[in-house]
C-alpha cells in the first residue's frame, strides 16, 4: 500500500455533487498490494465496500464517482475507438483493393468487439433506467419533505430558521439529482448516436422510397414541361415526284371588282293567253320535260 493509498483513511467521502457520505474506516487489497475496494462508515447505512476506481482524493476529501458513469464512460470511448478503426479500415481497402482478403481478418475481429459492447451496452441501459427510477423517488422524497415542512411552518409547529434550513436542504437535493437526471439523458444520447453510427458501418444505407418517388415525379414533371415547350417542326417540302402536291394547272379567277358586278335577274313566266299560239305551248311543255 503506497503512502497515497493510507492517506485517504479517515477521510470524509461525498458524492460528485458535495453530499455528505460517511468516512473510509479501511481497505482491502490484492495479494500484490493494490487496493480492490475500499470501506467506508455511511451512518446508518452500515458498513459499504465500494470499488476503490470509484474514488477520487481531492485533497482532503474523498469524491465518489457513481458505477454508471464510469461504466458508460469506458463503454463510449471503447465503441468510439473501435468506429474509428472501422472506418480508418474501410478507407485503406478502398483505396487498395488487394489488401482486402488482409484486412477481412480484422474486420471480423472490429465486428465481434462491436458484438460484445453490444451485450455491455444493454446491460449499461437497463442499469440507467434503474438510476433513473430512484432519482425520481427522491425527488418526490425531497419535495414532500419541503412541502410538509412548509405546512409545519404555517401551523406554527416550527421557527422560521428551521424551515429556512429544511428548505435549504431539500432544494440542494432536488438539484443534485437534477443533475444527475441530466446527465443520464446526456449519456442516453451519446450511446444512441454511437449506434447509428454502428448501423451506418455495418448497413449501407438505402434509398429513401419517398425520395426516389418524389424525384420521380419532379423528372416527369420536367419532361412534360420539356415536351410542352417543343413547337412543332415545319413540315418539310417532300422532293420525291410521288409526295410532292401539284398545284392546279387550272387557275382559279379572282372575282370581278366590286362595280362590274351584274345581277341577273329571272324573266317573269309567260302566260298563257288565247293569243299564244299552239306551237308556242308546244315548245314550252317540251322544254319543261327534257327539263325533268
Amino acid at each position: 500500500m503506497t503512502n497515497d493509498d493510507i492517506e485517504i483513511i479517515g477521510k470524509n467521502v461525498k458524492d460528485m455533487y458535495g453530499t455528505f457520505m460517511g468516512k473510509v474506516v479501511g481497505t482491502m487489497t490484492d495479494i500484490d498490494g493494490s487496493i480492490q475496494s475500499v470501506g467506508i462508515d455511511c451512518g446508518s447505512q452500515g458498513l459499504q465496500q465500494i470499488q476503490y476506481e470509484q474514488l477520487v482524493v481531492q485533497g482532503e476529501v474523498v469524491v465518489f464517482i457513481p458505477k454508471w458513469r464510469l461504466d458508460s464512460q469506458r463503454l463510449i470511448r471503447e465503441k468510439q475507438l473501435t468506429l474509428r478503426r472501422l472506418k480508418a479500415l474501410i478507407d485503406i481497402v478502398s483505396e487498395n483493393d488487394d489488401m482486402k482478403a488482409d484486412a477481412e481478418i480484422i474486420h471480423e475481429k472490429y465486428k465481434s468487439k462491436l458484438v460484445s459492447l453490444d451485450e455491455t451496452e444493454h446491460e449499461i441501459k437497463a442499469t440507467l433506467e434503474a438510476r433513473l427510477t430512484e432519482l425520481d423517488d427522491q425527488m418526490k422524497s425531497a419535495k414532500m419533505l419541503s412541502f410538509d415542512a412548509k405546512v409545519q411552518f404555517k401551523s406554527n409547529e416550527i421557527s422560521d430558521a428551521t424551515f429556512e434550513t429544511v428548505k435549504s436542504c431539500t432544494t440542494e437535493v432536488i438539484e443534485h439529482v437534477t443533475h444527475e437526471i441530466a446527465e443520464i439523458a446526456n449519456v442516453k444520447s451519446r450511446i444512441a448516436d454511437l449506434e447509428l453510427e454502428v448501423q451506418e458501418i455495418t448497413f449501407p444505407p438505402t434509398p429513401d422510397i419517398q425520395e426516389s418517388a418524389r424525384s420521380y415525379l419532379e423528372t416527369s414533371e420536367h419532361e412534360q414541361q420539356v415536351v410542352q415547350t417543343i413547337l412543332p417542326e415545319v413540315p418539310v417540302e417532300s422532293t420525291t415526284p410521288s409526295e410532292r402536291i401539284e398545284a392546279p394547272s387550272t387557275p382559279i379567277p379572282e372575282p370581278p371588282a366590286e362595280s362590274e358586278v351584274t345581277f341577273a335577274f329571272p324573266e317573269p313566266p309567260q302566260q298563257v293567253t288565247a293569243d299564244t299560239s299552239k306551237d308556242d305551248n308546244d315548245n314550252d311543255w317540251l322544254a319543261r320535260m327534257e327539263a325533268q
